[in-house]
């Protein structure tokens, strides 16, 4: 089994494509390539966690995509997440994985307060292109929202290798 994370996929969000520049001319090509995308890389056995802003639509929209999406999907609720059907309670929760405690949260933090004590990370989304890692405090926060990992979920070990790769930057005095 293999564990994956993505978030601010936004099922049938017209809208997101102005909102976020994405390259795509219809929300239905969208749609397709994230299917196509996903399932190329997730097998029926690995888990999913999604992030926030699933899909958009009534409240059986989640379902469907769902059932086109391999792997079992655990969602994290983002801001979008409230009326399309997405069955979850989990807002925000503290993961450990790779010898880290990891927050993993919808919206990212601003504030070094709003990290639970002891997280050597914070995974997110909800900014779109906006970054694909940032700094509150020492804590990097990774997004990781489809529209910096090429519309794709990422392995849970290829972030632990992300990390380590900013933080040796920072480390470094590199960080730009």
């Amino acid at each position: 089994m293999i564990v994956w994370f993505i978030s601010d996929m936004h099922f049938d969000h017209a809208k997101i494509l102005e909102y976020t520049k994405r390259k795509f001319k219809t929300v239905q090509e969208m749609n397709e390539v994230f299917v196509k995308k996903w399932n190329s890389l997730v097998r029926e056995d690995d888990l999913v966690y999604h992030i926030g802003d699933f899909s958009f639509g009534g409240n059986k929209n989640a379902l469907f995509w769902e059932k086109r999406l391999n792997g079992r999907i655990v969602h994290i609720q983002g801001n979008h997440d409230k009326n399309n059907g997405v069955k979850t309670y989990v807002v925000k929760v503290i993961m450990h994985f790779g010898n880290k405690s990891v927050y993993v949260i919808h919206r990212p933090p601003h504030k070094i307060g709003e990290i639970p004590y002891g997280c050597d990370f914070v995974i997110s989304g909800h900014v779109h292109h906006l970054y694909k890692h940032k700094y509150v405090g020492d804590i990097p926060v990774i997004n990781v929202s489809a529209d910096v990992w090429d519309y794709a979920p990422i392995k849970a070990t290829d972030i632990l290798k992300y990390y380590d790769s900013i933080k040796k930057v920072k480390k470094n005095g590199k960080r730009k």
